[in-house]
């Protein structure tokens, strides 16, 4: 869709409709989007029992060999304080693993367990076909197109509280 036909629009008479700044708003689409998309399958995690932070912790360890609190900090999108007790929870209900970096003893690093991969399998696999689902309407080349450009965008603009190599990846 063009910046024209995205702002070519009418309201029940047929007049031209005001366009608000949001609509193409590039920070509002996307949280409106993620917002929308993750809502549809936070039903199917917490219909689980787990909690989404809990299922984002899970889904940011699988294929990792563990990350810092700080590190899952972002990639769940939880405060650090918040995420520790979280992740202490977790630890005790053996979902997850908690061990001092190789580097640096007094970082931690969390690690999944096989019952967090068993625990969480079916879901990986009901995540996989929400996001086929989201993304077919706009075809395979398009999808991983978007896929593509949201990683770009993402590398352009890092997470702020990540200032360099030795502390994104453990």
């Amino acid at each position: 869709m063009s910046e024209d036909s995205a702002q070519d629009s009418f309201d029940e008479s047929g007049e031209e409709a005001p366009v608000r700044f949001v609509d193409n708003y590039l920070a509002y689409l996307l949280a409106q989007a993620s917002s929308r998309i993750s809502r549809e399958f936070h039903r199917e995690v917490e219909a689980t029992g787990l909690s989404i932070t809990e299922w984002r912790v899970l889904a940011s360890l699988e294929g990792s060999t563990g990350e810092s609190i700080g590190v899952l900090s972002e990639l769940t999108l939880t405060k650090q304080p918040t995420l520790s007790k979280v992740v202490q929870r977790m630890e005790a209900e053996g979902l997850v693993a908690r061990t001092g970096a190789l580097k640096d003893r007094r970082q931690t690093v969390v690690r999944i367990t096989a019952k967090g991969h068993r625990v969480t399998e079916a879901l990986r696999e009901r995540a996989r076909r929400h996001q086929e689902a989201v993304l077919e309407p706009f075809g395979q080349d398009n999808a991983r197109m978007l896929i593509t450009m949201l990683k770009d965008l993402l590398a352009l603009h890092p997470a702020q509280g990540v200032t360099d190599e030795k502390d994104s990846r453990v």
